[in-house]
């Protein structure tokens, strides 16, 4: 219990030097006289205003009521409380109360430290691939394999909402099977035949799961798509592929057929069309389409190799390839030399022939001892050794030593070891107590936050030697996987959820309104604040760079779509803006495409993502009766956006929440529906500017980025934390976290909102490091 007397030691004395004793009478007398006048009028016992009273409540007593004074403190200090047109503190009074509130209940949490109890945490679809890919040095598309998960608190590797149906387990037996045959090499895989269609949506090839990118075509490559897929054998393949003009009758279909001898493993498919870039279709001047146009010829490359220069006929409009396939393996050589069987196949029983079961078991023991403790995350025990072997055992009289081991892999793969995070609670401990969880488990908590995944050998070894709670080890390690390629699984999971970016691949811009919104675009458009906020990390800039940061990485493309001069070519780069309406996350595309509808923009979107995602101030749900948003007045005239507006905010019910809303919202309208900038709408010029709530105003997205930054500094800094938080622990924050919050928020204040100083703070918090053992 050393930790747990030294996290609140730390915390008590904090709050202490903050609150001279000789002061804390004079405080409490003004805190309880505030609440007396400004809230016990509404929030009583008989009208329990919003479910709340504080009749009886004393704001400087706060233990047993901390869920209730974090409400209370919340509200007042982001000035919803007292309501508009209320009777209300003046602005010195306000902060003072919430100041000392805080103070109070920081030092009930100090006093009565509370890290929550996680749930069992099954691994969700993105730490199954990681987990995979790690353990076994395969890295094949495993979500086809599983449903979606669901999300809760806008994340979806949250314990409580991550169940087990009989349905999922009968999918993760499945996939079990089909991943220990890839992965072993087994000889009998039978040939099978895998299609992959062009997207409408996306623009590339798919086979309904794992859309391939333009990141994997070569260098300087015009338009094309490009496959990842794993060969499970050596032997011959055969690859087909189909081109059309646009058409999906499979009469006008162009097919070619190519048959390659190919070693076992993964490899890149690309196709190119040689020396041509996207564009529209050539048309006569009636607008039929001009006949025989010259076609570049398809370049077909594996793993960046040419293996076939198709030459292709003069033709009426471009070709775009319409499908392939891949069929195979037939003419089987062998398993051939992957990374995966090199991975599994650590030891090879005695060379004597024949071998006996005794002559292989030392070295399958060896190989299931090994990877049962990077796939449980601990040191296997011998009784699970003892149950691998006993599979082991079957397999190796169906087929052998290799088939054996193939049989205790899948076996390990639906292990509820492998599957859940599992914690225990040490023997003996009390009940209601905090206690540290093991290195072992703190070595799984850091891995799947920063990657996604299983820990490595350095950071099990140094769970293993008790080592990795040193603090200073510790902070080596963040810096060291935030440093490492699969620090990309925080960008992917954490960033692409909060900001929504996983919703790009879902919009659909009108495709009359907006005709140069494709495929490509959108991928564009996702990737630049993927980049961004990678770049962000590892260069551990400010938090504040999210808002205001004055570079970008850009393709031709997406530059283009900017108006950013000197930006060639489909490959992304670094790219310093002279203009600073494009700084930042609200400057981006991807973001203000997912905040518009597929015709036209939406202010009220637009400023309800940036309250509720960047500053934790989400407005509440609409009534049901709010009316739709007219586009004329009463005399038939036609409404501008603003007037229109203007108008359904007249309506009591709607007014409080569109005055936050709105005015942020506007200042973006210079940005159309896919983030390109304009002045006009519809003919009318556009007016960005906006006043918030206390006469805070602002002009265009440079002024509200700088007024974001500056006056809801303290609010965008507590949200990302929070933010950061619940992806970490995996659970959603409740009362007893947010003096966490608070600590780590002045922690960071100190190393200038520092991000990867931050993922440090939270990784050496005290609900990261602890759990709390249950009632009985």
């Amino acid at each position: 219990m050393a930790l747990v007397r030294l996290f609140a030691g730390f915390a008590t004395l904090f709050v202490v030097a903050l609150q001279p004793s000789f002061l804390l009478a004079a405080d409490d007398h003004a805190s309880r006289s505030l609440v007396g006048k400004y809230c016990v009028a509404c929030h009583n016992d008989d009208l329990r205003t919003a479910g709340l009273s504080l009749q009886g409540l004393d704001p400087a007593n706060v233990r047993g009521h901390g869920a209730v004074w974090e409400k209370v403190l919340r509200k007042v200090s982001s000035g919803e409380m007292p309501p508009a047109g209320a009777p209300a503190p003046d602005a010195a009074a306000s902060a003072k109360f919430a100041a000392g509130l805080e103070a109070a209940l920081d030092a009930a949490a100090a006093a009565d430290p509370n890290p929550g109890r996680p749930l069992a945490h099954r691994l969700n679809r993105a730490e199954y691939h990681n987990a995979i890919r790690d353990l076994l040095t395969l890295d094949i598309d495993t979500g086809a394999m599983l449903p979606g998960d669901d999300s809760g608190y806008g994340f979806d590797n949250i314990a409580d909402v991550l169940s087990l149906s009989p349905v999922l387990l009968e999918r993760y037996l499945v996939a079990a099977r089909r991943i220990s045959r890839l992965a072993a090499g087994n000889p009998n895989v039978k040939p099978q035949k895998e299609t992959y269609h062009r997207d409408r949506e996306t623009g590339f090839l798919n086979a309904g799961h794992a859309p391939s990118s333009r990141q994997d075509l070569p260098f300087g490559a015009g338009r094309g798509s490009a496959i990842r897929y794993y060969f499970p054998l050596d032997g011959e393949y055969v690859i087909s592929l189909a081109l059309d003009q646009g058409n999906t009758r499979s009469a006008d279909y162009q097919s070619h057929e190519l048959r390659l001898p190919l070693k076992a493993g993964m490899r890149t498919l690309a196709f190119t069309f040689l020396g041509e870039s996207s564009r529209p279709e050539p048309t006569r001047p009636g607008g039929t389409a001009s006949p025989g146009i010259a076609q570049p010829p398809l370049d077909i490359r594996m793993d960046g190799k040419r293996v076939r220069l198709v030459e292709l006929p003069a033709a009426a409009a471009p070709f775009k390839l319409q499908w392939i396939s891949i069929d195979g393996p037939h003419n089987v050589t062998g398993p051939g030399d992957t990374p995966s069987r090199r991975k599994i196949f650590s030891c090879r029983p005695a060379a004597e022939s024949p071998a006996t079961e005794s002559d292989d078991e030392p070295c399958a023991r060896r190989i299931l001892a090994t990877l049962a403790r990077q796939a449980y995350r601990r040191s296997a025990s011998a009784a699970d050794v003892r149950a691998l072997m006993a599979i082991y055992q079957m397999g190796r009289a169906e087929g052998g030593f290799e088939r054996g081991v193939e049989k205790a892999l899948e076996a390990l793969l639906v292990s509820p070891s492998f599957l859940f995070r599992l914690e225990k609670d040490p023997a003996g401990i009390g009940p209601v107590t905090p206690y540290p969880v093991s290195d072992i488990e703190l070595a799984s908590r850091l891995s799947f936050f920063l990657w996604s995944s299983i820990p490595d050998e350095e950071l099990l070894i140094l769970a293993e030697r008790g080592r990795l709670r040193d603090p200073a080890v510790l902070e080596k390690q963040v810096r060291r996987m935030i440093a490492d390629r699969r620090s990309t699984a925080l960008v992917d999971n954490f960033a692409g959820q909060w900001l929504h970016l996983r919703n790009v691949a879902k919009v659909k811009p009108d495709e009359v309104l907006f005709p140069e919104f494709d495929a490509e675009l959108r991928q564009a458009m996702k990737r630049e604040t993927e980049l961004f906020f990678e770049d962000v990390l590892r260069d551990n800039r400010s938090v504040f760079d999210l808002l205001t940061g004055n570079k970008t990485f850009l393709n031709e493309q997406l530059a283009r779509h900017y108006g950013v001069d000197k930006v060639y070519g489909p490959q992304f780069r670094e790219v310093e803006l002279s203009d600073p309406r494009r700084g930042g996350l609200l400057g981006q595309a991807s973001i203000l495409t997912v905040t518009s509808y597929p015709n036209r923009t939406s202010v009220v979107i637009r400023g309800k993502w940036i309250l509720e995602n960047l500053f934790s101030l989400p407005p509440p749900p609409p009534p049901a009766d709010v009316p739709e948003l007219e586009d004329a007045g009463n005399d038939g005239k036609h409404l501008t956006l603003r007037e229109a507006m203007a108008r359904h905010s007249t309506n009591p019910a709607c007014a409080s929440c569109h005055a936050r809303m709105d005015p942020i919202g506007f200042a973006l309208e210079n940005y159309d529906a896919i983030g390109r900038w304009r002045s006009k709408d519809g003919g009318v010029p556009i007016d960005a500017s906006g006043e918030l709530p206390g006469g805070v105003k602002f002009d265009g997205p440079t002024e509200l980025k700088q007024v974001l930054a500056k006056d809801f500094r303290d609010a965008f800094a507590a949200t990302v934390t929070e933010k950061l938080l619940t992806y970490a622990l995996g659970r959603g924050l409740e009362y007893y976290d947010k003096a966490t919050v608070r600590s780590i928020v002045r922690q960071a204040e100190r190393n200038e909102y520092r991000l990867a100083d931050l993922i440090v703070s939270i990784v050496q918090s005290m609900p990261f490091q602890m759990r709390r053992s249950p009632e009985s």
